[in-house]
């Protein structure tokens, strides 16, 4: 009976081993299939996101292979005792998740800079370049916390508490930093909805701000001033103010001055006197149409709007300094009177003067 059970033992070893054994040649002819297909399909394609995904598969997958096959030796085992099985059981649990955990790991993050690397620099935005970090954490951060969350409670240890607390965490860690992320949604929203971009010339009415954009971060932007001066803004409040793009839809802008005439002027007169000094200019677009309107009867002039198109509206505050000299000499030349604020005043008295005898 001693023999019998001798050699059963000596089956069941037998048999873990050549099972160990199978599993690793079987271990290695995956790894050497996985690389061939490697070489192919990088030979065959363009992209490398095939690459990515066996380089992420391969460890993984080999590894798997050796963890079950240890698994069904120890099961070929009789000596192995039956109180070991749950603790097995268990310890064969956490590995397989911690495998799908490094292969879900080392997948995301090969994608995420496959992508940088290959694509983000093709799209007209640069939204992906900026939140391709951000994503890869969360995505990370979110997987890690599923496999803790599944190991738990394969050891039977109550998850439902944790998940309340990390949701009460959550809140509060949101509750004291709502300034920044809202900075962060509203970057969020003006990367999406693109009302500038770097370089472009913008005006903040809000807050009277203008000047060239330099950079769009997650928390503010950072406009150049034209005194050359930095100007960092919160997201939050450009999203929620008026914002004018002096560089969309094109270079070229309407550059408009206002001048007062004297009274008994010949309103057309006046008209053709600006327009044509105006025309005259280098820096007018004389294509365009040039304007002198004559908006309303002033206190004491008459009020024309004079406007026309330049090229470029970097040159906008200088333009209007030769806009208003041009008319201005114009009008002199012209004799055509450019009068002053003035108001008259009558005075009349009612005071009656009682003469005393």
């Amino acid at each position: 009976m001693e023999e019998v059970a001798v050699d059963s033992l000596v089956i069941e070893v037998a048999i873990a081993v050549l099972i160990l054994a199978g599993a690793v040649v079987l271990s290695l002819i995956v790894g050497g299939i996985l690389k061939r297909i490697l070489t192919r399909f990088s030979r065959r394609t363009t992209s490398t996101l095939d690459d990515v995904i066996l380089k992420a598969a391969m460890f993984p997958l080999r590894s798997v292979i050796l963890v079950f096959a240890i698994e069904l030796a120890l099961g070929q085992l009789s000596f192995v005792p039956a109180s070991w099985d749950e603790t097995l059981s268990r310890i064969f649990f956490v590995t397989y998740a911690l495998l799908a955990f490094i292969f879900l790991y080392r997948l995301v993050s090969g994608v995420v800079m496959w992508y940088g690397r290959e694509v983000a620099h093709r799209t007209e935005t640069d939204l992906d370049d900026k939140f391709l970090d951000l994503v890869r954490r969360l995505a990370l951060l979110a997987l890690t916390v599923v496999v803790i969350i599944m190991i738990l409670d394969r050891f039977g240890i109550e998850v439902s508490a944790l998940v309340a607390s990390l949701g009460i965490a959550s809140l509060a860690v949101a509750l004291a930093a709502k300034d920044t992320l809202g900075n962060m949604f509203a970057g969020l929203s003006i990367m999406v909805d693109q009302p500038f971009a770097v370089g472009d010339r913008v005006e903040i009415l809000d807050i009277d701000t203008w000047g060239d954009v330099q950079e769009v971060g997650l928390r503010s932007t950072r406009i150049l001033t034209r005194d050359n001066r930095t100007v960092t803004v919160p997201n939050a409040v450009i999203g929620q103010g008026l914002i004018v793009n002096y560089s969309l839809p094109e270079n070229r802008y309407r550059v408009e001055t206002h001048v007062g005439v004297a009274y008994g002027v010949e309103v057309e007169e006046a008209r053709e006197v600006m327009i044509s000094a105006i025309r005259r200019q280098d820096w007018v677009m004389k294509e365009e149409r040039i304007e002198a309107l004559f908006l309303e009867f002033g206190d004491s002039a008459l009020i024309f709007r004079v406007r026309c198109w330049i090229e470029n509206y970097v040159e906008t505050r200088r333009i209007i300094d030769k806009m208003n000299s041009a008319l201005y000499a114009a009008l002199n030349e012209a004799g055509i009177g450019i009068p002053f604020p003035q108001r008259d005043l009558h005075l009349v008295s009612n005071v009656k003067v009682e003469r005393v005898n």
